[in-house]
């Protein structure tokens, strides 16, 4: 591709002698003898080089050099000049130039400067490159190679379940306290946020609150580490793949399932005796045990079936939380689904181990009984039987055969299975 030249001088006889060396060169030449003019054409079409006068009416060579700078950056910019110095040589090079050219001059001097711009620019550009890339280095780019879902389930199946079914039982017992108080924090934050809204802002808006604060629960159990029962029946992926035993899972998912409990009533404990129940004349511990009493009066078979609901969100966002590889993308991965399950309506056994308790403890040891709230229904039993046992399975069936067995069929599965 031949190289381009413009010309701006406003002497036809020094355009005529460039326009002839360099057409000679190999230049497609463009001329003109307005400083005005040539900006506009520096503007609209890309040359490998641009000749500037100095002293020129309409517009000083030296402020045509300073917009070209701007306006043509990919221009080997040379400014010549029938009154040579090196002050204005300097100026010239500070105002963008790449070389200077003291007129008169022989062919092989304007040819010999233009080329050796030209070369200048172009080291120039090489520098700025490679200290780009330097600096694109050590920048964070991994959100460009996140995870397709194929990648996800190769993931979950031989890295991250293998990995859970392997570990030792006091770690996971540490990590599932921490989750289950995780999970706790979701809630104590979704029920502080909401517990006084007004209810003429509607229902709708209430859940969409509560949702958004809860999952600042999963957030971090994913993000600062932690062992969740309901995330773990993901690992069943791993089962099905052959790289674990369903004896390994099921004891892993039995001391994942108490610790989250110990961290859940943790949770209730911290907040009980920190007295935050009082809040609002004890609104809000008249709210928690409002929750609470509503889900022991669920049916049976409405638990299960929230219940599916919940962990089949709650495993897609562990799901999706896993493909992104920066914290800002697992934070998106998991608030979405956390909230909409939560704003649905759905039930997670684990989040009910700290709203259940905290309703009862708070009615029992400090007689807190909201109107219109049966309290007889509202006991430990109606806890374990009306609520934990259809929630938790009702969550296994969810994130088991929802998530884990669902992508283990649509990616993993051996061929003629």
């Amino acid at each position: 591709m031949a190289q381009t030249m413009l010309i701006i001088d406003d002497d036809p006889a020094v355009l005529a002698s460039c326009q002839r060396i360099f057409t000679e060169e190999g230049f497609q030449v463009t001329t003109t003898t307005n400083p005005l003019e040539g900006l506009e054409l520096a503007a609209a079409k890309p040359y490998t080089v641009i000749l500037c006068d100095w002293q020129m009416p309409e517009l000083d060579g030296l402020d045509v050099v300073a917009r070209l700078e701007n306006e043509a950056p990919e221009s080997a910019v040379v400014m010549i000049s029938g009154f040579p110095s090196v002050d204005r040589a300097t100026e010239a090079m500070k105002r963008g130039a790449m070389d200077y050219q003291a007129k008169p001059f022989t062919p092989e001097e304007i040819a010999s400067t233009v080329h050796k711009a030209i070369a200048n620019k172009l080291g120039r550009e090489k520098k700025a490159l490679g200290r780009f890339e330097s600096i694109l280095k050590d920048f964070p780019t991994q959100m460009l190679d996140d995870k397709g879902p194929k990648n996800i389930a190769e993931t979950v199946a031989h890295t991250v379940g293998v990995a859970k079914a392997t570990s030792a039982w006091k770690s996971l017992f540490v990590l599932g306290m921490m989750a289950g108080a995780y999970i706790g924090f979701g809630g104590l934050l979704a029920t502080t946020v909401s517990f006084d809204m007004n209810p003429s802002m509607g229902i709708g808006l209430k859940k969409l609150v509560t949702g958004s604060a809860f999952s600042l629960g999963l957030m971090l159990v994913v993000i600062a580490g932690g062992e969740l029962f309901t995330g773990n029946n993901l690992m069943v992926s791993s089962v099905m793949s052959g790289k674990v035993t369903w004896r390994k899972v099921l004891a892993k998912w039995g001391i994942v399932y108490l610790a989250n409990f110990a961290g859940s009533i943790l949770l209730v404990m911290l907040f009980l005796f920190s007295g935050l129940w009082k809040t609002g004349g004890s609104a809000l511990g008249a709210a928690a045990v409002s929750t609470a009493a509503a889900k022991v009066s669920l049916d049976f078979g409405e638990a299960i079936v929230r219940a599916i609901g919940c962990n089949w969100l709650v495993c897609l966002a562990v799901w999706m939380a896993l493909s992104a590889r920066q914290t800002i993308g697992k934070i998106f991965a998991i608030f979405f689904p956390i909230m909409g399950f939560v704003a649905i309506g759905f039930e997670h056994c684990i989040a009910n181990m700290y709203f259940i308790p905290a309703g009862i403890l708070l009615s029992d040891w400090y007689g807190i009984a909201p109107k219109g709230v049966d309290l007889n229904t509202l006991t430990w039993a109606a806890f374990v039987f009306k609520n934990l046992i259809p929630v938790t399975i009702g969550n296994v069936i969810g994130g088991v055969v929802f998530v884990g067995l669902g992508y283990w069929g649509a990616y993993l599965r051996p061929a003629g299975r």
